[in-house]
């Protein structure tokens, strides 16, 4: 697959920015406030969700002070696409979640058909809780199912095509230090 880098450029050129990295840095530590008070006690199992869920992962396990143990599951609907496919698990957890309390962060919640998969999948395998964390929900009613809401959330934003903070655009742009969106989108 050849990748126009002129195309990739210019999309950051033209993005609107609607966070930039100071408000998602403070938002990152609010939320480590908050899930350090509910989970500091409980010996929680973490899962980055990868790859979107790197850069909010590495952020914000500076900002909870206690003992966890920290992972990864990959899991996958888009495909460096825009729009979303089948789910494709990648990485299935390798420890045992049976009996923990899991976290799962990702770096969105769109419609959220990838993390109610992973979900499901921690409950079947008898975790004693499961809680989420987002850096960004975006605002729209196409939610996998009713109610769908992240425990703990840093940002809520526009129901746009965003790229940013570990959120892609075409497989780029994951590492740019604002949350942008796309021109028109």
């Amino acid at each position: 697959m050849s990748v126009d880098l002129d195309h990739i450029r210019q999309v950051m050129e033209e993005a609107d920015c609607l966070y930039n990295e100071q408000q998602i840095e403070d938002a990152i530590a609010t939320m480590g406030h908050s899930i350090t008070e509910k989970l500091a006690d409980s010996n929680p199992l973490v899962f980055c969700v990868m790859n979107g869920g790197l850069v909010i992962t590495g952020k914000l396990l500076t900002h909870m002070q206690f003992p966890l143990e920290a992972s990864y599951v990959h899991a996958t609907r888009y495909r460096d696409q825009l729009t979303g496919g089948r789910l494709e698990w990648k990485v299935r957890p390798s420890q045992s979640i049976k009996g923990r309390t899991v976290l799962i962060i990702d770096d969105i919640l769109d419609e959220g058909h990838t993390l109610d998969a992973i979900i499901d999948f921690c409950k079947e395998e008898g975790a004693a809780s499961v809680l989420t964390a987002v850096l960004v929900d975006k605002k729209h009613d196409r939610k996998a199912r009713p109610g769908l809401k992240a425990d703990f959330t840093g940002l809520e934003i526009e129901d746009r095509y965003i790229f940013g903070y570990g959120l892609d655009y075409q497989g780029y742009w994951r590492n740019a230090n604002g949350i942008y969106a796309l021109k028109g989108h």
